[in-house]
């Protein structure tokens, strides 16, 4: 067997034994669904003030979470939403993006892109496991999922997909659209 091959699945050997410990570790945090109600928390945003979601509800939220800034997917997905910021703030919704970056790398973020919406810094992962949002690609890259929120704090639709930033977009507008 030549050696690329050997080192090939050497590699997915790896990969797989890597997923499946990840895979298999207990996580007491189902995500949440359509239906159930958001937790409150309070996180820094990318000017390092406090963000409580408490004090938004009362209207409709796009929250997004994703990877990591300023990578290829989750550029794509945040300059999307930039370049439909006003469909949703024209039905006042209010669109947010969690990841575990820290306050300045989303600053630089933000202001690279001048994205017109909040960052939120979890830099603890504890919001991304009160929504259950887990792992994915071998359990190595935290996961890509869209919560569609209504004024009550009431999850309207979710929609997870690691590779097709794009479709949160796509689909979190169709939502919108109907409220």
């Amino acid at each position: 067997m030549p050696l690329y091959k050997k080192i090939l699945f050497i590699g997915l050997v790896l990969l797989s034994a890597i997923a499946f410990i990840n895979g298999n570790k207990v996580d007491t945090h189902m995500q949440l669904k359509k239906g159930d109600k958001i937790p409150h928390f309070t996180l820094k945003d990318q000017n390092n003030n406090d963000f409580s979601i408490q004090d938004y509800l009362g209207k409709p939220m796009v929250i997004y979470f994703y990877p990591k800034d300023d990578t290829p997917g989750c550029t794509k997905e945040a300059c999307l939403f930039r370049d439909q910021f006003e469909s949703f703030s024209d039905k006042e919704v209010l669109v947010v993006g969690i990841s575990s970056d820290n306050v300045a790398s989303h600053k630089a973020f933000q202001e690279k892109y001048k994205l017109p919406f909040t960052l939120l810094a979890d830099v603890d992962k504890n919001v991304r496991k009160a929504f259950g949002v887990k792992n994915s690609t071998f359990g190595l890259l935290p996961g890509r999922v869209t919560f569609v929120v209504d004024a009550k704090g009431i999850i309207l639709y979710v929609f997870e997909s690691q590779f097709k930033a794009e479709k949160h977009i796509e689909k979190a507008l169709e939502i919108i659209q109907k409220l």
